[in-house]
């Protein structure tokens, strides 16, 4: 499926604080998703959303093409495309970072829906995992395993009383990304915030409208928050953003303890250097009702943004 007309956003980028506006445009078949950069004038401006095209970062996932251009901060963009079923996409942005929004997928989702999906002529391919691969870096821990559709089951554990111990699972069809998901917003520290900032970064979220700040047994904010799980939840967001970065849409359990953008991309590195964890399957009616962004209803979609 891709977009029936063009979206458009435009807001400042969390990492960076510059501004930008990004339009997702119709693409046809085949296509994927791909990132263009509209304020280049020279060189190779196109962008692969892809997951050998990660230049690991533990903040955000960043992309880069072999001219060294770069766009970073995709994952919230990516989840809400792949959790609308959009596989097919032409991204265009006119700045080195997506715009944080509200710190969640929602804004995504809600623009993209109002404008409508098309449906295209041809097969869906998904990759199929056939055996579980691991990854490990120090307490965290990422995991693919095989089933018959995308589920997502996440862990975190912080000293912060207001976040603390959480967990969840999630299997990613019929609309609960976009019921359950898309309007968790990312999450920091107050100290993480502070040390950021003193390092000339975080400044798009400087007035914490944009992620959830907590601090100790507080939740700085204001507002406070959206469910009492948000952080585990918008873990989960990431995690679906960075899996779509698979070039197709994954029929595996993902198994997250600790994980982060880079373990997840690392999960994908190590996921295609072997070639009997994985196969590339046409889906049939009942394998793409299955898929993130099935039975995706309006309604359902979180009015906060």
């Amino acid at each position: 499926m891709t977009v029936k007309t063009p979206v458009r956003f435009s807001g400042t980028g969390l990492h960076s604080g510059k501004p930008a506006t990004v339009t997702i445009l119709p693409a046809g078949l085949h296509h994927g998703i791909w990132f263009k950069r509209t304020d280049k004038d020279l060189g190779d401006r196109m962008i692969p959303a892809r997951w050998d095209a990660v230049n690991r970062s533990p903040l955000c996932t960043k992309l880069e093409n072999a001219a060294g251009l770069q766009v970073s901060t995709v994952e919230h963009l990516m989840a809400a495309l792949a959790g609308c079923g959009i596989h097919n996409a032409l991204v265009e942005i006119d700045g080195p970072e997506v715009p944080i929004l509200d710190g969640s997928s929602a804004p995504f989702v809600r623009g993209i829906m109002q404008r409508g999906v098309q449906v295209q002529a041809a097969p869906i391919m998904a990759l199929e995992v056939l055996k579980d691969v691991t990854v490990q870096d120090g307490d965290a821990r990422a995991t693919l395993s095989p089933s018959d559709t995308l589920r997502i089951d996440f862990e975190i554990d912080f000293e912060d009383a207001a976040i603390g111990h959480q967990r969840k699972s999630l299997v990613m069809n019929n609309g609960r990304f976009a019921r359950e998901l898309c309007d968790s917003r990312t999450f920091c520290r107050q100290a993480d915030v502070d040390a950021m900032q003193a390092n000339g970064l975080a400044l798009g979220g400087a007035a914490g409208e944009n992620a959830v700040v907590f601090d100790g047994d507080d939740v700085v904010s204001p507002g406070g928050l959206r469910h009492g799980d948000e952080p585990v939840r918008h873990k989960m967001l990431d995690a679906l953003g960075d899996l779509a970065l698979a070039g197709a849409p994954i029929l595996g359990q993902y198994t997250g303890v600790r994980a982060g953008h880079s373990l997840t991309n690392t999960l994908l590195r190590a996921l295609f250097a072997d070639p009997d964890a994985y196969r590339l399957v046409e889906c049939d009616a009942a394998m793409a009702a299955r898929l993130p962004g099935a039975g995706l209803v309006w309604d359902e979609i979180p009015a906060v943004a």
